[in-house]
């Protein structure tokens, strides 16, 4: 455990997203029954009640859904990016799934709802966990 405002829960359900960043992959879960696509991580697929979620790798590209500029520094560590902008990126080859991160760029002042986003990982100095981040895309929502 560490002082990191980010990284797994103490319950460790969420252990494999945070391993899967630190091998350069972006992991949600995914029900090994009925194969919806779970986010947040959950114990119990919510769609047939199935205990076997599994961890797939997914690529990072996706959508803006929507977005938020701080120009508080929520997290200490991000202080010196103040303002920042936080998306929410929907995931098509995901069933769609959301999922957050802090959008970087020179060009993050024109972002809007249903720019295309491709995401990269991130190890900031010093941290334990890298972080999920995303960059608008020019060629749309693909690999």
């Amino acid at each position: 455990m560490t002082d990191e405002p980010w990284g797994p829960s103490a319950d460790g359900l969420d252990q494999p997203y945070w391993d899967g960043l630190t091998r350069g992959e972006l992991r949600l879960q995914r029900c090994g029954t009925c194969k919806t696509w779970i986010w947040g991580p959950q114990w119990v697929c919510g769609s047939c009640h199935a205990l076997d979620p599994n961890w797939e790798a997914v690529t990072p590209v996706g959508t803006v859904y929507s977005w938020s500029r701080s120009w508080y520094p929520f997290i200490t560590e991000l202080a010196d990016q103040v303002p920042y902008v936080t998306v929410l990126v929907e995931l098509p080859e995901a069933g769609h799934r959301r999922v957050l991160g802090i959008l970087t760029g020179a060009d993050t002042d024109a972002v809007r709802i249903g720019d295309p986003v491709v995401g990269h990982i991130e190890h900031d100095e010093g941290a334990t966990w890298p972080l999920l981040r995303w960059r608008r895309s020019t060629e749309g929502a693909q690999a």
